[in-house]
């Protein structure tokens, strides 16, 4: 099964790896940008598969996720403390991304802006985020789970 995992995971990270998100910020790319656009398709992902996966699958999930970034974190060359430190705040910031989504309606153009605003720490481009992750959303009710397990898919929306 974590192979499964490890699917969705590089299927998330293709998502995040978009270069038209980065392009579109009009800043520097940082690994934090990285992560909050990660956190942004994580969230939706979750939302959206809350109604057909069993909650103990998506927390497997959620898990191996958040192992892979503590990883990526130590990869950097951070050191124990450290890393403890970051993956509380990151954590802390998708808890509270991931309560906004969920509470939210996100089909409201106006409160996904709010929320991209928020969280992109951004004017620029919104309708472009908007847009975009109103695609993302659309593509996850036209596939299941299971299609995100099996490899890397062709993520054109």
């Amino acid at each position: 099964m974590k192979k499964n995992y490890l699917n969705i995971y590089n299927n998330l990270i293709k998502l995040t790896r978009n270069k038209k998100l980065y392009l579109m910020l009009e800043k520097e790319d940082t690994f934090s940008d990285r992560l909050i656009f990660l956190f942004f398709h994580l969230a939706i992902f979750l939302k959206q598969f809350k109604s057909s996966v069993s909650p103990k699958e998506l927390q497997d999930i959620f898990d191996f996720i958040i192992k892979q970034i503590e990883l990526s974190i130590r990869e950097i060359g951070y050191g124990d403390a450290s890393i403890n430190k970051k993956m509380k705040n990151y954590l802390n910031l998708f808890y509270s991304l991931l309560e906004k989504i969920e509470s939210l309606d996100l089909d409201n153009i106006e409160v996904l802006t709010n929320l991209l605003k928020k969280y992109l720490n951004t004017e620029k481009n919104l309708d472009f985020y908007v847009e975009y992750f109103n695609k993302y959303r659309i593509f996850l009710t036209k596939n299941t789970l299971n299609s995100f397990t099996k490899d890397i898919i062709n993520l054109n929306f």
